[in-house]
């Protein structure tokens, strides 16, 4: 008994209840990244199409597609629900969810019961087509056609169809430069000649040789884009030449424009290693493309750079108000009830909801602030905001503000683990306060400040809901930084990781279709936060290391 006491009062079971919660917090986080990793993924691997008999209503009809999922629910349930006839004696039944595809002629998604099947194979020309819109498409490819006469038909046409999609490729990729490079720098040019003609009418400067030089330049960019239009619409008379005809799983022949075609593959007869490949074409695929039909296919680009992007310039924003903030707290402030009063409202920020934040940032930096940056410096533009709405700017400073008390915290308390004799002897060798603290001090506490940076980009990469407000959007045409002048644009919306969730998840039209991409892009977004973090943990190890020896 006096053994057991004594084991308790040496604060051992204690020691060993703190390190099964680290254990178990430490296997939950991780399982729960491996379940969404998995799932996520997945979605990108080349699986195999089955082509089945099923038995529907007393007759069998020919199902394609791809299996997604499996269940098993008790005999109860299933007549409950409507489903189907039990089989004899059955207490369980063992569900399928298939993706049969093509959306535009029947239901992508169902649900078949297993006792149902009555033939299942995975032949090899069985093709799967990604389009632009629509979804994917499952089918047998039947003939290739140029201006609507046949070129090639039966095994034939699997090589031909690879040929034309490599030329509809290139097509869609110069259609893409003219329309976003060229002719958007035009458009942007052309907006700007406006403004300026705007603004010399407002400041009574509208000159007949001013307006000249300006109209000037309009009938410059106007020829230009002319003879851009006329290549525009040649590219688009190209890319619309070839077609393909397929047989899908209730017998018909359809015929499709290969412009609409992406990628096209027969996994049931590629091997391991081609899939490996194609997997990692599909994964980089996702990475580096715009995201297509209301955002539940293509690739998440866009929403990567937002997020990176905001990150940064949050990071650039709070850093130097932190510091500076904690520098005159712990370093020029007399201490006192007002200095404590100051530290426990910084405090307590940390735990105001960050939607609040999102309500001031709308409110102060966005209607009061950018209106009157409107009025003052950009009224050609009026009534159009361009500060006086939501953009990248607002976003970066509304998440400073909400991790500022992070970095203040952090910083003050690496300021307060100098040694003070640090200070005395920098002062008695004849330096300034200012120079002790700016070539001593912050340099030695710059561990810290990293410290409070990396929290701070923690926790700002995963915000959603104030972004919601103050410059995220679900799609955005353009990107903040591009090739025209100034190059980054701070008053243009973005997407983000964060909010591409929400949207996919919850604002989707095709739930099935969408949520092998949520988990996707979830773990995307795990994976941007782990980068930033690790980059900056790299830094504050190397100034750890550098200022050890000083600390010593």
């Amino acid at each position: 008994m006096n053994n057991v006491k004594e084991w308790w009062r040496s604060g051992e079971p204690w020691i060993w209840l703190n390190a099964g919660a680290v254990s178990v917090s430490m296997l939950v986080v991780f399982g729960l990244l491996a379940l969404i990793a998995v799932r996520g993924l997945g979605h990108f691997w080349a699986g195999d199409i089955i082509e089945m008999r099923y038995l529907s209503n007393g007759s069998e009809e020919t199902i394609i597609g791809e299996l997604v999922e499996s269940e098993t629910i008790n005999a109860q349930r299933f007549s409950e629900s409507g489903y189907g006839v039990l089989p004899p004696g059955a207490t369980e039944v063992k569900r399928l969810l298939i993706k049969t595809g093509n959306r535009d002629l029947y239901a992508d998604f169902r649900w078949l019961t297993d006792h149902n099947i009555k033939a299942l194979n995975t032949p090899e020309d069985l093709i799967v087509l990604e389009r632009v819109e629509w979804g994917d498409f499952y089918g047998y490819l039947k003939q290739v056609n140029e201006q609507g006469q046949m070129v090639a038909e039966g095994e034939a046409a699997w090589d031909e169809l690879q040929i034309r999609l490599a030329r509809v490729a290139d097509l869609h990729a110069e259609i893409k430069y003219l329309e976003r490079g060229e002719i958007g720098s035009i458009n942007y040019k052309l907006e700007d000649l406006r403004l300026a003609r705007k603004k010399l009418e407002l400041s009574n400067n509208a000159t007949a040789e001013n307006i000249a030089r300006i109209e000037k330049q309009e009938k410059a960019l106007d020829v230009k884009y002319q003879r851009l239009r006329v290549q525009l619409a040649e590219l688009h008379n190209e890319i619309k030449r070839d077609s393909a005809h397929f047989q899908i799983m209730d017998g018909r022949v359809v015929e499709l424009p290969m412009e609409t075609f992406v990628s096209v593959l027969k996994p049931n007869a590629m091997n391991v290693f081609q899939k490996m490949i194609n997997y990692v074409h599909a994964f980089i695929a996702f990475l580096v493309d715009d995201p297509r039909e209301a955002n539940t296919e293509g690739g998440v680009f866009p929403a990567i750079f937002g997020t990176v992007m905001m990150v940064l310039l949050m990071s650039v924003l709070v850093t130097p108000l932190g510091v500076i903030a904690a520098v005159y707290l712990r370093e020029y402030a007399r201490q006192g009830p007002v200095i404590r009063l100051i530290r426990i409202a910084v405090n307590n920020l940390a735990g105001v909801p960050s939607i609040v934040y999102g309500v001031f940032g709308l409110g102060f930096f966005v209607y009061f602030l950018g209106g009157n940056l409107d009025r003052l410096f950009f009224p050609e533009a009026l009534p159009a905001a361009t500060f006086g709405t939501p953009g990248l700017m607002w976003a970066s400073l509304t998440l400073a503000l909400l991790t500022l008390p992070v970095v203040i915290v952090s910083t003050e308390e690496g300021l307060a683990r100098i040694p003070s004799s640090l200070r005395e002897g920098s002062l008695a060798l004849g330096a300034t306060k200012f120079e002790t603290i700016w070539k001593v001090i912050l340099p030695m506490s710059s561990p810290a400040i990293m410290t409070g940076l990396i929290l701070a980009v923690a926790r700002a990469a995963g915000e959603v809901a104030p972004l919601m407000l103050v410059g995220v959007v679900k799609l955005a045409p353009e990107l903040p930084l591009d090739g025209n002048m100034p190059f980054l644009h701070l008053d243009r919306k973005f997407m983000h990781l964060g909010f591409h969730i929400f949207d996919v998840g919850f604002q989707s039209p095709n739930v099935e279709a969408a949520r092998p991409l949520v988990y996707a892009t979830a773990f995307l977004l795990v994976l941007v936060i782990v980068l930033l973090n690790l980059s900056a943990i790299m830094l504050r190890n190397h100034l750890r290391e550098k200022y050890k020896a000083l600390e010593n």
